[in-house]
C-alpha cells in the first residue's frame, strides 16, 4: 500500500521560507503572487493491510511536528 503524507505549517504561524520566496518572486516582477507557503510531501510504501491509523501515528510521532504543523494522509 502507498500513502501520501502532506505536511504544512499550522494556520497563523509564520513561514519564513514562504515569506522570503514570496518577496523574491515579487522582486522578479511576479506581482500577482500574494503569498507562498512551503510544506513537505512524503510517500510511504507500507505492507498491504496496514491500518491507516498506523500512518497517522507515524506522522504524530515522527514525520510531522504536531505543535507547529498539520498533516493529511491520502491512500494512493
Amino acid at each position: 500500500m502507498r500513502y501520501r503524507v502532506s505536511i504544512s505549517r499550522k494556520e497563523g504561524l509564520s513561514d519564513p521560507e514562504g515569506s522570503t520566496t514570496g518577496t523574491a518572486l515579487r522582486d522578479l516582477g511576479f506581482d500577482e503572487v500574494a503569498s507562498v507557503a512551503f510544506g513537505r510531501t512524503i510517500v510511504l510504501d507500507v505492507a498491504d493491510g496496514t491500518d491507516p491509523g498506523r500512518v497517522d501515528e507515524m506522522c504524530r510521532r515522527l514525520l510531522a511536528n504536531p505543535v507547529i504543523e498539520d498533516f493529511s494522509v491520502e491512500e494512493l
